[in-house]
């Protein structure tokens, strides 16, 4: 992949269901040309689908991000016993059995267990356990007031729409209004609504992995006395290269970073640079070579059973 490819990869995971022409604007391109790299990564296996989900903020969801060094003799296939957790969207594997684990959470409580699975399962027995939410206040909220705020935000016709758009994200409206029985303006006026109020999350499974480029972890330590808010100012001036980074709220001087490039050499230049930040106390960086994404519950949320149990209720 080249620059332009990764940061339409970036757009595409903050929203699949962008047009062709608004692509084409961010990326300096014809509309064409953004069609064929988006075909070029589908047929390397780089975006392996365009999905459709109910955002984490409606659904008050905590974002637990695991990561450690795990015992055992392999981990080729640990990814097989997690999936079936329920909760575990994401597992990522690196070089010296370093593993990254990222998981849906309902409510607080649930964490533990989460903990004590990983560390039986994945055999890791210290796991650096992150906390991130995108919702203000919303990790703390119960697993009753989850399904009470669903039933108040989102009619069972929208969640038809959305599981019409669940495996593909940019499906024209006609289609999922002739699949949901309902007039093209109808859907068109729903997505609408669910956009403009939070409650939908259009994306991509991405697969990096499936390129020929380098794929980084970089856990930074910072300092105890960095200035917090140049923190996002500094990683940003990396962008493309530096993908994104979880800052979590119960490990604030803890950044998990996720970086790209070419060779190793760049690699090698980038970790220089930031290891010369100020904000930056120290720094590990492992390679990671595969990657996997699963379903969860919050998948089972739009299924075609949910939404008929839900629209029976209505």
């Amino acid at each position: 992949m080249d620059k332009t490819d990764v940061i339409l990869s970036m757009l595409l995971l903050a929203n699949s269901r962008t047009p062709y022409r608004g692509l084409a604007d961010k990326l300096n391109l014809s509309a064409n040309a953004v069609h064929k790299r988006i075909q070029s990564l589908i047929e390397t296996g780089v975006i392996r689908k365009f999905t459709a989900k109910i955002s984490l903020p409606a659904l008050q969801a905590i974002v637990v991000i695991l990561y450690g060094k795990s015992e055992a003799e392999s981990v080729v296939n640990l990814h097989e016993k997690l999936r079936t957790h329920g909760s575990i969207w994401w597992v990522t594997l690196g070089g010296g059995n370093f593993m990254i684990i990222g998981a849906y959470l309902k409510n607080m409580q649930e964490i533990e267990s989460l903990v004590d699975y990983v560390r039986k399962e994945a055999l890791i027995p210290n796991p650096i356990v992150g906390i991130y939410s995108s919702t203000v206040g919303g990790y703390s909220s119960p697993s009753s007031n989850l399904r009470v705020s669903l039933e108040k935000t989102l009619h069972s016709l929208d969640r038809q729409i959305i599981c019409a758009l669940s495996n593909d994200s940019r499906k024209p409206i006609a289609e999922i209004a002739e699949e949901v029985g309902v007039t093209a303006k109808t859907v068109r006026r729903r997505l609408s609504a669910m956009t403009s109020n939070g409650l939908v999350e259009f994306s991509i499974q991405w697969y990096p992995d499936a390129s020929n480029d380098i794929f980084t972890t970089m856990q930074l330590r910072l300092k105890p006395n960095a200035d917090k808010s140049i923190v996002a100012s500094t990683l940003k001036s990396y962008f493309p290269k530096l993908l994104f980074y979880y800052r979590f709220i119960n490990v604030p001087s803890e950044l998990l970073c996720f970086v790209w490039t070419n060779t190793m050499k760049e690699l090698k230049e980038i970790q220089q640079r930031l290891e010369k930040e100020e904000i930056v106390a120290s720094m590990i960086s492992n390679i990671l070579y595969t990657g996997y994404i699963f379903d969860t519950w919050r998948d089972e949320l739009v299924s075609p059973q949910a939404t008929q149990t839900q629209e029976n209720k209505n």
